[in-house]
């Protein structure tokens, strides 16, 4: 089997997965991300969690050079993200919720053009390739168009052509929307792997249970803004971490609904 553990450059010894200082993004008159500095441990599994609208998939796409922001730094393993964009996306797997793919090449295609691209050697490509559909309990469906994939299976290859080079760091948002409960743990049962040999996960989710139970950092986003930030223990403060989301962005409703609404 082909080695796919994360292999960490030399200059990466004592530098965070992922640094983030004093990032700023506007969309016109709208700040969608305010100054916001977060570090992220290597070898941490760690949960980004906020609101719809609050800046996570903004701040995630310019982390991983995918937006250029408008102020601030952003350093992955030590490499200057918009100074050496090229190094750095060596270094980092993106699964970005809502991207389409190239979904009129098969499974085993889109993989392959993955690791191409990256600049892996065919063979290794194509010996990768059958481990992560074999990881991914996509063999079957290895000579299926893209297109004729469901949400699920969709989210599973674009994982594996995420993690085909073997990044250090992994940043996947919204990765278990819509995967099948089987699907999902056997996901997080890789991504765990991935994080005990030295590898580092950054996940968006709007499930608390699965990222309180999954995660050992979390970082809450409201507003453009880090309102809360450490380890999933401290964030939460003794409560739960959707109690204690709820409390850190607010908006929760408490009335009962119209009376129409009601059964009786």
């Amino acid at each position: 089997m082909s080695d796919v553990s994360p292999a960490a450059p030399p200059s990466a010894a004592s530098a965070p997965a992922l640094s983030i200082t004093g990032l700023i993004k506007r969309f016109g008159p709208k700040l969608a991300v305010d100054n916001i500095n977060l570090d992220v441990p290597v070898g941490s599994f760690y949960g980004l969690v906020g609101p719809n609208g609050a800046g996570k998939t903004t701040t995630l796409s310019m982390a991983t050079g995918l937006l250029r922001p408008d102020a601030g730094s952003i350093r992955i393993l030590g490499v200057d993200v918009w100074a050496d964009l090229v190094a750095a996306k060596r270094l980092v797997g993106v699964l970005s919720d809502g991207v389409a793919l190239f979904d009129r090449l098969t499974g085993e295609q889109l993989v392959s053009y993955a690791g191409l691209l990256c600049g892996l050697d065919r063979d290794s490509v194509a010996e990768r390739t059958r481990d992560l559909l074999a990881l991914l309990d996509l063999q079957e469906a290895a000579g299926t168009l893209v297109v004729d994939y469901s949400a699920g299976m969709t989210k599973k290859i674009a994982l594996a052509c995420a993690l085909v080079h073997a990044p250090r760091l992994l940043v996947l948002d919204e990765p278990f929307e819509s995967v099948d409960p089987v699907s999902a743990a056997n996901i997080r049962d890789i991504l765990t792997g991935y994080v005990s040999t030295g590898g580092t996960v950054i996940v968006s989710s709007h499930s608390m249970d699965l990222v309180q139970r999954m995660c050992d950092h979390v970082a809450v986003v409201s507003q453009g803004r880090i309102v809360a930030a450490g380890t999933v223990d401290e964030v939460r403060a003794g409560s739960t971490l959707e109690d204690r989301f709820v409390e850190l962005v607010g908006g929760r409703r408490h009335a009962e609904g119209p009376s129409w609404l009601r059964s009786s």
